[in-house]
């Protein structure tokens, strides 16, 4: 079993810049893939970037540029830092761990933080 809390949300103007943070506890010798999902108001879930043991990340397009996913596997925590905000990056913000291949889906969620971006 793993545990993931988010923290690091809050509101900023747009233009400005957050890190979140994820961080995972339990049986995290299991985690391989962590990533950043979000979720807009009247929105579907988006992934907005995901990274593996080995460093390897990928991101939304609309993030590219602007957005940085790393991971430190000491501490088993996953990062977020989100510069030059839109008011369109305003969602919440949930943690992922886990990719689980035979269902293509990741086994472990947060419970997520909130980003609000301004104008």
């Amino acid at each position: 079993q793993v545990q993931l809390v988010e923290s690091g949300g809050g509101l900023v103007q747009a233009g400005g810049s957050l890190r979140l943070s994820c961080a995972a506890s339990g049986s995290i010798h299991s985690i391989d893939a962590m990533a950043w999902y979000r979720q807009a108001p009247g929105k579907e879930r988006e992934l907005v970037a995901n990274i593996i043991t080995g460093g390897a990340t990928n991101y939304h397009n609309s993030v590219k540029g602007r957005f940085t996913m790393s991971r430190d596997n000491v501490k088993n925590t996953a990062y977020l830092e989100m510069n030059s905000l839109k008011p369109e990056d305003t969602a919440v913000y949930i943690c992922a761990a886990q990719w689980d291949y035979s269902t293509w889906r990741y086994k472990y969620w947060g419970k997520g933080t909130h980003v609000t971006v301004s104008s």
